[in-house]
């Protein structure tokens, strides 16, 4: 099986709330919210992988210094294995904007269970509740 490597980040604003992003509609997951992110391409550490990501995805800029490694995920789904590290980010650059079809919402931790999320990304919601 083969193992895929995505980073993931959760930003978090002066209020304590994390960002979310729905997958678009044409996306494999379509409809569930995750933390936003992507896969490390080659040559790429996950760290470097994130900012980029984040750049093409919410158009904000962060640096690796204010990427704090959380925790990870290592998650078999039907065809592929996921593990995903999952960063805390506090500082970043610009305001966050969907550039590719998604939903933001700035959500309180305690809340997260009400949005439907990939398998992987539920473990992190009592972490992050715990946390904050």
């Amino acid at each position: 099986m083969k193992t895929v490597l995505v980073s993931a980040v959760a930003l978090i604003d002066r209020d304590g709330r994390v960002l979310l992003a729905q997958r678009p509609e044409g996306k494999s997951m379509a409809g569930l919210w995750e933390f936003p992110g992507g896969k490390v391409e080659i040559g790429e550490t996950p760290e470097i992988a994130l900012i980029r990501e984040l750049q093409e995805e919410l158009g904000i800029n962060t640096w690796r210094s204010c990427l704090a490694p959380l925790t990870f995920a290592s998650h078999c789904y039907d065809d592929f294995h996921l593990l995903m590290p999952l960063f805390a980010c506090r500082k970043w650059e610009g305001q966050p904007h969907p550039k590719e079809g998604q939903v933001l919402k700035w959500v309180k931790p305690n809340e997260m269970r009400s949005y439907p999320m990939p398998a992987a990304d539920i473990p992190f919601i009592s972490i992050l509740r715990d946390w904050l």
